[in-house]
């Protein structure tokens, strides 16, 4: 109290603290201040490492102030007039960080603000099953919000071991006769549909996502027609659409999204894949893909190595198909079917060639197969499966051999008999040929409206003992016709 004086029978010095009473270490502080700092270190503290626009081009931005803080492939938010836009880190350099926008158009101005976001991450879940979704996790159906899974995975994922991996054993049918009996798939096989333009690749896969052998279906559109995609999911998937995820990114859509879109659905399959469910990856088309990928690596400077395809091309080709496959022990498996278009029906372009070796196995759709109506237009001889083997029983083995060798007897005579100059009973094999193979290739006709089959071998046998049964007219006349 102000005035207050000291009484003379005051003590000059406070009285000692009790003995229980704790003794304070002035060391205290400075631990406590230590451990914040290690608390900081350890946190990811870069998420709000920033920097500013320092140049804008047609396909992408710099940003300088954040080369220490960022890595190839990481998110990051630009701040701009209507909100917050995300982009992706393609290029760094010691001053500046190159930045592909994943929506162009956006408006972006120089020295706005950026944020490192980090990595791209979804948060995949059962309920997600009958949706169609974006790039970016992002319903498009017109449904309710997405229900977020209790783990974020990164769309970049690193595929399995291969040494960790189950085996391929396990052969399925698809209910297409002509892939069942010629090309028969396994679950955790990864496999390609080549095909010009217009030839039929959509329509084969919209067969093959009709497989009941799977718990789950995710479909990959990039690059589809938009007015093609309700039609896939509402007509084609119809009912299986119940137990099926489609990400979308149509052509009209940025490179970034396109790039994302296979991306995502691989790992929304690898969600499902750890759970211990079989699914089935289809992505239509790997082609677009890879043309998103030469968009974005050509915006930021790398340049071509092989007919206009920089070398990132065939890089992240392998990284994406590789994550297909068996899971470890206790997983289950990707099985993955995707249509590679082959420019002007060049089977070997890059794209074709570089997956053809990655795939293990892939199926070939010719034009003039479509031509004459024959649908699905599948060429039997170009066509293989690396894993038949294991779906095959050695008769199943022996009998597709002989179909084959049939086949080509047949083809590789077409022109000798236009010109009249096949005598029957001179050649044994090419007797047996002209009266079976045009009974097969009755068979191997499929629309997608028909019904799966359920057994091919027993359709086929079930037409060739009526082709038998028919007599000899009848089937000089079904080899007439052709």
């Amino acid at each position: 109290m102000k005035g207050h004086h000291k009484h003379p029978d005051e003590p000059a010095t406070p009285p000692p603290a009790p003995h229980d009473a704790p003794a304070i270490n002035p060391m205290q502080p400075l631990e406590r201040l230590a451990s914040l700092a290690r608390s900081f270190a350890t946190a990811d503290a870069t998420v709000a490492a920033g920097g500013r626009v320092r140049t804008i081009s047609a396909g992408y931005y710099t940003v300088n102030g954040m080369s220490r803080h960022v890595r190839l492939g990481d998110f990051v938010t630009h701040k701009g007039a209507t909100g917050e836009n995300l982009g992706e880190v393609v290029r760094v350099e010691p001053e500046l960080v190159y930045v592909c926008p994943i929506e162009p158009g956006e408006p972006i101005g120089i020295g706005d603000v950026v944020l490192r976001k980090g990595e791209f991450r979804l948060a995949p879940d059962a309920s997600w099953c009958g949706r169609a979704i974006s790039a970016l996790g992002q319903p498009i159906d017109g449904g309710p919000p997405l229900i977020q899974g209790p783990e974020r995975r990164s769309v970049m994922a690193a595929a399995p071991s291969a040494m960790t991996r189950r085996r391929v054993e396990q052969g399925f049918r698809t209910g297409v006769r002509v892939v069942d009996i010629f090309t028969p798939l396994c679950l955790g096989q990864r496999l390609g549909v080549f095909a010009g333009s217009g030839v039929g690749k959509s329509t084969l896969l919209s067969m093959l996502a009709r497989a009941d052998a799977f718990d789950r279906v995710v479909i990959a559109l990039v690059g589809e027609r938009g007015r093609e995609v309700r039609e896939f999911i509402e007509d084609t998937l119809g009912d299986n659409m119940a137990k099926s995820i489609a990400v979308v990114a149509t052509s009209d859509e940025s490179p970034m999204l396109r790039k994302m879109a296979p991306l995502s659905a691989m790992a929304i399959a690898e969600y499902f894949r750890d759970r211990g469910e079989n699914v089935l990856f289809i992505a239509d088309s790997i082609t677009r893909f890879a043309h998103a990928i030469r968009e974005v690596a050509m915006a930021a400077g790398e340049p071509p190595i092989a007919r206009g395809y920089p070398a990132s091309v065939f890089t992240e080709l392998p990284r994406l198909l590789e994550r297909a496959g068996p899971g470890a022990e206790g997983a289950g498996t990707i099985t993955a079917i995707i249509s590679i278009l082959v420019d002007g029906d060049n089977h070997n372009d890059p794209i074709a060639d570089s997956t053809r070796g990655i795939l293990d196995g892939h199926i070939v759709l010719d034009r003039a197969l479509a031509d004459e109506g024959r649908y699905p237009p599948v060429n039997p001889l170009s066509s293989i499966s690396r894993l038949a083997r294991k779906a095959w029983t050695p008769d199943q083995e022996k009998l597709v051999s002989r179909l084959k060798s049939l086949i080509n007897r047949f083809e590789e005579t077409r022109d000798l008999r236009l010109i009249g100059g096949y005598r029957a009973g001179s050649d044994p094999d090419l007797d047996m040929a002209v009266k079976q193979v045009p009974v097969v290739y009755d068979i191997l006709k499929q629309s997608p409206g028909d019904r799966p089959a359920a057994d091919a071998y027993a359709d086929l046998a079930g037409a060739l003992r009526v082709a038998a049964s028919a007599g000899p007219q009848g089937r000089a006349g079904q080899a007439g016709m052709r």
